[in-house]
């Protein structure tokens, strides 16, 4: 069963690339841990165009970024420099504050390309929502893959039918790219009380209903959900046990208003460290009276 259909909000960042918001949503505000789900692209890039995310700061959550093309350079205020490519994982955790950007890598800029993938947030359980930033990259061949007639999944991040990533996390969950063959199949299990599927390509059959790529179905708990295809499609699966609501307000999450309020000042007078070699930055967009629930 389904427990709601989510139809992400487009925006364009410049050049022609469009990202497309799945959470948080009137919907749903968060499915377990997940607070935030992006999809990057596709997008075809000319030479000298490309992404170019100035830093920015974040707390309280843990950033995933993971890519089916194109390739990401990330840098951030631990000094960490590192390309993600298709396939690969990069998981930052921000906790008290952490600052980084993301752009594409010179030699990408210089000849142009494509970019696709997928940016999620997640949400520090409250014991570890003020942990020591880290940041930590797994390649594609260290992630679990559970082969399947017809269907063959990555475990990107958590535990997924018995398959553990490397990938370190603070909460009981689940995040998987499915990758489905023509007429092949597979049976998301109860494992989790929330769970949900977002059609990245293609097209995916659930009970008697068809959904198409850009469409998130989240579903009921305690039963099995079996997703089919008839042409190649890919889907991610995420889920795992709720944290707790949390406010969500710009780059910031934390279950405390204050603290995102804090967050905010500290932005506002340069009281988070910087990017090693980076002098560019986002400033802080203009602020409600107080933090308010991401609409």
């Amino acid at each position: 069963m389904l427990e709601a259909l989510i139809t992400p909000r487009s925006r364009d960042l410049g050049d022609g690339f469009l990202v497309r918001r799945a959470l948080p949503a009137a919907e749903r505000r968060m499915v377990g841990p997940f607070v935030f789900f992006d999809q990057m692209g596709p997008a075809a890039f000319h030479p000298n165009q490309g992404l170019a995310v100035r830093p920015h700061p974040h707390i309280g959550l843990a950033t995933v970024t993971y890519l089916f093309e194109g390739a990401i350079m990330h840098r951030d205020s631990l000094g960490s420099v590192q390309a993600i490519r298709p396939g690969e994982v990069n998981w930052m955790t921000a906790g008290r504050g952490i600052v980084h950007s993301e752009r594409t890598p010179a030699e990408l800029r210089a000849t142009g390309s494509r970019c696709f993938g997928i940016q999620v947030w997640v949400a520090l359980p409250r014991e570890h929502e003020e942990t020591d930033p880290a940041f930590v990259h797994f390649g594609a061949r260290d992630l679990p893959v559970l082969d399947e007639p017809g269907a063959r999944a990555r475990v990107i991040v958590g535990e997924l039918n018995g398959a553990q990533s490397p990938v370190p996390v603070y909460s009981e969950m689940f995040y998987a790219e499915l990758d489905l063959k023509a007429g092949g199949d597979f049976v998301l299990k109860p494992e989790y009380a929330e769970r949900a599927a977002y059609v990245a390509e293609g097209e995916v059959i659930h009970g008697e209903r068809r959904f198409g790529a850009g469409q998130m179905l989240v579903f009921s708990a305690g039963t099995e959900e079996k997703l089919a295809c008839e042409a190649p499609s890919r889907v991610m699966l995420l889920g795992g046990e709720p944290v707790g609501p949390r406010f969500l307000w710009w780059n910031f999450v934390s279950s405390s208003k204050a603290r995102i309020d804090q967050a905010a000042d500290d932005w506002q007078h340069g009281r988070f460290p910087l990017v090693p070699g980076e002098s560019e930055s986002i400033p802080l967009p203009e602020r409600p009276q107080k933090p308010v629930d991401y609409p």
